[in-house]
């Protein structure tokens, strides 16, 4: 079932009643199924939200993504810790993947990558790249930083305007607090990794522990390795805001272009389906990975 993303961004008090998300705004009141729920976005400092209807949506495998007051970039999130019917022994399985198991799984994950991204790069510059190649270079473990090597070029390329007139060249540089565009990848990276981290909570994998990041203060090392491959969607709904859009801020209207990101359609071999669903059988298919069922993360690919 298709899930509904949800962006309160007014002074607003969201509780329950008969299993119905309730939000009560000054203007108007509006209810709405919880199991219809995938994603709520707070974004305002006077949003209230009672202790049940937290509960029943954690309950439901529905991701709350809290937004911080200054830039309005998701800042934290709530998950369930009790989605699956075996979660003890799928903790287990994950805590004890061998080293090669995790050098095997991050090779096939920036193998993906790196083809999405020449992928990418070349249906917006219309001009050949070395991606594939590179992607062939990729080790167990990207041991020789493969991944490195094609985001230099990458982020080079990806916004040179020099052949449209109509648009300004951005002298972009990739960085975390860095100057537009960056602004817009965060908030795109940051809805794609709360998505992926439901996914990975709903097959009973513990977020905390990753494939290959494995940061002390990160508690979601899981979906930042298993978004990687995904990234290359919110590049280019980037691409596009900026082509469709003069404002360098985040708006209304270009956060909700971002939340269109979770049912956008990629594809598997026999058959498509929306990236939140997707993401789902990517997810269930590492956890078969640390029980031995697959050898092979199941990605999808992104474009037809």
């Amino acid at each position: 079932m298709l899930k509904k993303s949800i962006l309160l961004e007014n002074k607003s008090s969201i509780t329950t009643k008969n299993l119905q998300l309730v939000i009560k705004s000054e203007t108007r009141e509006s209810t709405i199924p919880i199991e219809d729920i995938g994603y709520l976005v707070v974004d305002h400092a006077e949003i209230f939200i009672s202790i049940p209807a937290i509960n029943l949506l954690v309950d439901n495998n529905t991701a709350v993504i809290f937004c911080n007051t200054l830039n309005h970039l998701p800042n934290g999130m709530l998950l369930n810790l009790n989605s699956h019917h075996i979660q003890q022994e799928i903790f287990k399985n994950q805590i004890n993947a061998s080293i090669p198991l995790k050098k095997q799984l991050w090779q096939q994950t920036i193998i993906e990558k790196i083809t999405n991204q020449g992928i990418l790069l070349h249906k917006i510059t219309s001009k050949k790249n070395n991606f594939e190649f590179l992607a062939s270079k990729v080790l167990s473990g990207d041991t020789s930083n493969m991944e490195g090597v094609a985001a230099n070029f990458y982020w080079k390329s990806f916004f040179d305007f020099s052949n449209k007139e109509q648009i300004e060249k951005i002298d972009f540089k990739r960085e975390r607090f860095g100057n537009y565009p960056n602004n817009f990848l965060n908030y795109g990276y940051a809805i794609l990794r709360a998505a992926t981290a439901r996914a990975l909570s709903g097959s009973g994998l513990l977020n905390t522990l990753g494939i290959h990041h494995k940061s002390k203060y990160n508690a979601f090392a899981l979906a930042d390795d298993i978004m990687e491959p995904f990234r290359p969607i919110v590049d280019e709904k980037v691409f596009e805001i900026i082509h469709n859009y003069k404002e360098q801020e985040l708006n209304t209207q270009i956060k909700t272009e971002f939340l269109q990101i979770l049912t956008r359609t990629v594809y598997f071999k026999e058959e498509k389906s929306p990236l939140m669903v997707a993401l789902q059988k990517t997810a269930s298919s590492l956890q078969h990975c640390y029980t031995g069922e697959r050898k092979k993360i199941k990605y999808p690919k992104l474009w037809s």
